[in-house]
């Protein structure tokens, strides 16, 4: 896919960059930071400058991703452990 000059603003900020990302798929993305700071208490927020307020966002969104990577590995070792015994009474019923 051909890259494209994307602008964005967030925070009051507008940030320009070049993605061979879908546009939905930047929209996406953008809208889940967004949806980081929904939930905070703006006065809280309004005396942290922009930039850091996206690195925030960005660790915050890391550490989900990190967390849900860890849910998933331990799904899938479950999984695993109950198709391993399901085998193993097959086995046993032959």
């Amino acid at each position: 896919m051909k890259e494209r000059l994307v602008r964005i603003e967030l925070f009051g900020q507008e940030f320009t960059f070049y993605s061979d990302a879908p546009a939905d798929e930047v929209d996406e993305v953008v809208e889940l930071l967004r949806q980081e700071f929904e939930t905070d208490d703006r006065s809280r927020l309004g005396s942290v400058p922009s930039s850091k307020l996206l690195v925030l966002g960005c660790l915050r969104i890391a550490a989900r991703y990190v967390r849900l990577q860890r849910e998933y590995q331990a799904y899938r070792r479950r999984q695993d452990r109950s198709i391993d015994q399901l085998i193993d009474r097959m086995s046993e019923l032959e």
